[in-house]
């Protein structure tokens, strides 16, 4: 059975304990990954640190080089380990191959095109007999936490910015996509990056408080990354805090997407059924809320059975959630809403499939704040339809959450729908769009409990922190 090995200074590790992978798509399991120990985890945190003096004073061309060269090895390899992802995250090949492995060439590309633009600054001081410098340096060693759910996508984006800025890093890895996100590691490597600048690890589910403990407060480790659940960046962020080190987290979401009574409805019907149900609504961008006055929410119903029904066909086989636990929290806030007066538009809540993962696409009417729904993120393919009368009431339900990372709102009219965008509480809003949405080239994050900092275009920035140097203008050494 293939094994998943650790990446520690360059080289494959091997361990005793390991961890079964389960394919989500066969229900069982298909291969075996190596369970990182607190020591295994040390040890990478100590060639990251051996490496980190050589990789930042690496020249910025050379560096560029490597990303380049990673660039075309992922494009390269985009079919095969696409597969990878197909068969331990359960997405179709379309999200896998096309979607997500292009995304992550594309950020490779851009990152390197950023890297000789880190630049410092020389301003002119209020003494003019002194002058001084803003240096931009790297923090130092970094510990990059990626979840499962978009592989390239978020696996890369958890070190590149960082690598560019001089930085080495730990990056843990999901266990349920160890084989996947490993890409990143072998990617790298084969790009020619020095061994010990980035080393990947998963662990075990026991061991794992332990060893994201122990990282954090390792005095090399100097910044954390985190992408995941809003719970588990709650406790990251406190031991973050109690060991003072700086944190940036893209945390959960329950998006809104609203539909004005101006919009082209088979547009938004189109945008709202991939919004929701695009890697079986496990993407913190699915749309989980779709709010549409009242005026057109017949029509717009509609529209949008005809536009799930044509993207997930009852005909065809269920969508695959990555394990069991996300059909049962799906079923369960369905049944709680049923029970307390919600309506089923579209779907059959009693289906039964033929595998545990599986579930077929849900929309529910009638979503009220005493529903576990109404609050909670569904993380599956479920949605709640929400009726209003006016576009003040959209914008009021749609930030009537803790959540605030993305959103979609649907209109003819641009300036309508620039004035609604500034008035939703989301780190992003997309105009006749749907809400999952992901490209280099923008920031990237969330509002309120989504998480703070921004991944994309600007993350060089939260890679680098700056010194300022001052001196005596005409110093000359040894005088």
């Amino acid at each position: 059975m293939l094994t998943v090995p650790l990446q520690i200074n360059g080289r494959d590790v091997h361990t005793e304990k390991l961890i079964d992978v389960t394919s989500p798509v066969l229900s069982k399991v298909t291969h075996q990954a190596c369970a990182a120990s607190v020591t295994d985890a040390l040890n990478a945190v100590e060639a990251a640190e051996a490496a980190l003096e050589a990789w930042t004073d690496l020249p910025p061309d050379q560096k560029r080089n490597i990303f380049l060269r990673a660039a075309d090895i992922l494009e390269r390899r985009a079919e095969e380990v696409g597969q990878f992802e197909q068969d331990e995250a359960g997405a179709t090949p379309f999200y896998a191959s096309v979607f997500d492995v292009s995304t992550a060439v594309s950020g490779l590309r851009d990152v390197a095109g950023k890297i000789s633009s880190i630049v410092g600054t020389v301003p002119a001081l209020s003494d003019p007999s002194r002058s001084g410098m803003i240096m931009k340096e790297p923090y130092g060693v970094i510990f990059a936490i990626s979840p499962w759910n978009a592989t390239f996508i978020l696996g890369f984006r958890a070190v590149t910015y960082a690598l560019a800025a001089g930085n080495t890093a730990v990056l843990k890895v999901s266990e349920l996509a160890p084989r996947s996100l490993g890409v990143v590691g072998t990617v790298f490597r084969e790009a020619g990056l020095p061994a010990g600048v980035l080393n990947v690890i998963q662990s075990s589910p026991e061991d794992a408080a332990e060893i994201t403990q122990k990282l954090i407060a390792h005095p090399a480790v100097k910044k954390i990354n985190f992408t995941g659940s809003t719970n588990v960046g709650r406790i990251i962020a406190k031991l973050a805090a109690e060991n003072l080190k700086p944190v940036l987290m893209e945390l959960g979401g329950k998006a809104p997407a609203i539909v004005l009574d101006d919009a082209d409805l088979e547009l938004a019907a189109q945008g709202c059924a991939l919004g929701s149900f695009m890697h079986s609504g496990q993407i913190c961008m699915s749309t989980d809320r779709i709010i549409v006055q009242k005026s057109v929410s017949e029509k717009f119903t509609e529209l949008l059975k005809g536009a799930i029904e044509s993207l997930f066909p009852s005909s065809g086989e269920a969508l695959v959630c990555i394990t069991p636990a996300g059909v049962k929290k799906n079923k369960a806030l369905i049944k709680d809403a049923k029970a307390k007066g919600a309506e089923v538009v579209f779907g059959d809540i009693n289906a039964e499939e033929p595998a545990p993962e599986r579930m077929r696409p849900v929309v529910m009417k009638g979503i009220k704040k005493d529903m576990d729904m109404y609050y909670t993120e569904a993380f599956g393919p479920t949605v709640s339809l929400m009726e209003v009368e006016t576009e003040k009431e959209a914008i009021e339900l749609a930030n009537d959450t803790e959540y605030g990372l993305a959103s979609a709102v649907f209109t003819k009219d641009l300036a309508r729908g620039l004035r609604v965008a500034k008035k939703i509480e989301t780190g992003a809003v997309h105009i006749n769009a749907m809400s999952v949405h992901d490209e280099p080239l923008l920031p990237h994050g969330g509002a309120k409990s989504s998480g703070w900092g921004r991944f994309g275009t600007c993350g060089i920035d939260e890679w680098v922190r700056t010194k300022t140097i001052t001196f005596q203008n005409g110093f000359v050494a040894g005088k």
